[in-house]
């Protein structure tokens, strides 16, 4: 899965990455992006066909809910399915667009700690903690997740929401958790933006674990678990 990530990559290399004008991106550092808040992401303007640099409320609300809550349970949506689930199959097949990012966290099963005064009587005194990593690209570039978006008119306020799809893990995730969200190659960034695709066999082979070899895992604080917490200190590494 996917619950928390990073932007803090300058807005001027963001924009090199994603072929966007470097003029209209404003992107404050990022450390500790979460559900329900504001996600950097690119889609295509129908009108223009040229890639356009938006925000969306993350956690997908479906166009007939009326209730903004439902957001919360659809932060991520399974590559298995997600051309058939109704909550997305209609945006799977016309409303793409590529979540950005340059890193994302995800908790190590619970390991056991003991106390530094050791344990009470009558408590085994052990602990267990799911440990953060942080993961991230070797070349330390920004990358895409794929993801899906869909606009609301029933919940108040127009609002446009987006989930972000996963897959199974790669050999670097598959220790941490048996989830990774899906991390679309650049060149086939076109290809998973291009509204005119509508073929499923086009676009499911990108829903693929994306190349461990190209990535990297670090053991990071316990800040992150905080959504509060968003500064570069959820990112230093720790020792495990």
């Amino acid at each position: 899965m996917c619950g928390r990530f990073t932007l803090r990559t300058p807005a001027h290399e963001v924009a090199k990455a994603f072929r966007l004008p470097a003029t209209l991106l404003e992107l404050a550092p990022r450390y500790n992006i979460s559900p329900t808040q504001q996600v950097a992401a690119v889609r295509l303007d129908t009108m223009t066909e040229a890639r356009q640099l938006t925000y969306f409320r993350w956690g997908l609300v479906p166009a007939w809910a009326d209730d903004l809550s439902i957001g919360n349970r659809m932060i991520n949506a399974r590559g298995e399915t997600v051309a058939e689930k109704p909550s997305f199959r209609k945006a799977f097949a016309a409303r793409r667009c590529l979540i950005l990012a340059d890193g994302f966290y995800e908790w190590r099963k619970p390991v056991a700690t003991l106390p530094a005064a050791g344990p009470r009587r009558g408590h085994s005194g052990k602990k267990t903690f799911k440990q953060p990593y942080y993961i991230t690209m070797k070349d330390e570039q920004p990358f895409a997740f794929a993801g899906l978006w869909e606009r609301n008119d029933r919940c108040g306020e127009p609002i446009e929401s987006c989930t972000i799809i996963t897959t199974a893990a790669n050999a670097l995730m598959a220790p941490l958790h048996d989830r990774m969200p899906v991390i679309v190659p650049h060149d086939h960034y076109d290809l998973w933006l291009d509204v005119a695709v509508h073929e499923i066999e086009r676009l499911t082979p990108l829903l693929a674990p994306y190349d461990a070899a190209a990535m990297s895992a670090v053991p990071v604080s316990t800040l992150v678990n905080n959504p509060r917490n968003d500064s570069a200190d959820c990112i230093v590494q720790v020792s495990r």
